[in-house]
């Protein structure tokens, strides 16, 4: 076996080497350097197979011969579900105007870590939109909706599998528009429209099944126009805006173990419906929103304190009623109403301060598309 150690290779006008073929291997004891750059500059002529790292993303990342996807490994972002990674859940959705044909019952997932477009992952029982949702770190759960008529349904996916969703049980009563949070063992689900504005809050326990029961009541009724963006720490379930009928500023929150009314939690910058929320373990992030049209704006709040928002950055398209799933490092912003429907997917960094980045496209264009992760900050 013969071995050569050759600092570079290039060809003779200096920019670019010479194609090796057959079997063979690089190995040494620093480093390999591969080609680099962000991803608006992604090749689409390249071989499947081709590797290059992502300077926007800071991730590797390989050509499947139809679109380029990032490697996945074991980090403290990937949590309980090991190389699967956190995983973003997203179900239900109104696909054209709101006609009974014209409701979705499609479930799409993305692996946060990553980026890419999203991957079919099954399909509700019913076509619907406008559902609530919530999760713990085994299973994805969405309450309640409209395709357009209201329902009470509650169903749950294991998110690590794929597959279709199974019966959990039934809310208190047919409702959308609400809004869901979650610890690692409940779920809430706050507000809505059932057929008139409501503040109530109910709950179920995520691992086993069963129907929703009474937990308390929102200081304030939202509408089918009030979807209110959620969050949650392990201990502390928030939601933040809503409608009555137009947007309001209110933010609200509860102690998950317990049970009883919302306090106040601060303000929005501006009274918004249709917020897109969700966080890790200490903040909170609330993207776009309506009234009197749709917003660009990501707030952020600390969820252990209370208080005003403050400014985070700005989505790369104004939407509203999109779907949100969080890791412990990463918010990703799905799909949405702009006033028309978006496929757009959309992440930050939670823990900087700036403007969103794009992530890849939904399977369609969307709204009303609930999301859920299992690595969430109510974990």
């Amino acid at each position: 076996m013969s071995e050569a150690r050759i600092n570079r290779i290039s060809n003779e006008k200096g920019d670019g080497g010479p194609s090796l073929s057959g079997i063979t291997t690089f190995s040494g004891l620093n480093y390999f350097v591969p080609p680099r750059g962000t991803t608006a500059e992604r090749p689409s002529d390249c071989p499947p197979g081709s590797i290059r790292f992502n300077t926007d993303s800071a991730h590797l990342e390989y050509f499947d011969g139809l679109q380029w996807l990032e490697f996945e490994g074991t980090n403290n972002e990937l949590g309980v579900n090991g190389a699967l990674g956190n995983r973003g859940v997203f179900a239900g959705a109104v696909i054209a105007p709101s006609t009974p044909t014209n409701y979705a019952s499609s479930i799409d997932y993305v692996t946060i870590s990553t980026l890419g477009n999203s991957i079919s992952f099954g399909t509700l029982s019913s076509t619907r939109g406008f559902t609530a949702s919530c999760a713990s770190s085994t299973r994805g759960v969405w309450a309640g909706g409209a395709n357009p008529t209201l329902t009470n349904t509650i169903e749950y996916v294991t998110i690590s599998s794929t597959g279709n969703a199974s019966t959990f049980g039934n809310l208190t009563a047919t409702t959308y528009t609400a809004g869901g949070c979650s610890s690692s063992t409940r779920g809430l689900f706050g507000g809505g429209y059932n057929p008139a504005s409501t503040n109530v809050i109910t709950y179920v326990t995520i691992a086993s099944t069963g129907n929703s029961v009474s937990f308390g009541n929102l200081t304030t009724r939202t509408n089918q126009y009030g979807t209110t963006g959620t969050c949650a720490s392990s201990t502390r379930g928030i939601w933040a805006g809503g409608g009555i009928p137009s947007g309001v500023n209110i933010i609200d929150y509860v102690t998950i173990s317990t049970t009883g009314n919302a306090v106040d939690f601060g303000d929005t910058i501006e009274s918004r419906s249709l917020l897109i929320g969700g966080s890790n373990s200490i903040r909170g992030l609330f993207g776009g929103g309506l009234y009197p049209a749709a917003s660009n704006v990501i707030q952020f709040i600390t969820i252990a304190s209370t208080g005003n928002v403050q400014d985070f950055g700005d989505l790369t398209l104004a939407r509203a009623n999109g779907g949100a799933a969080p890791s412990s490092t990463r918010m990703i912003f799905a799909g949405g109403y702009t006033p028309s429907k978006s496929n757009i997917i959309d992440y930050i960094t939670i823990a900087t301060t700036g403007n969103a980045l794009d992530f890849g496209d939904l399977s369609t264009e969307r709204y009303g598309n609930a999301g859920c992760s299992n690595g969430h900050g109510g974990l």
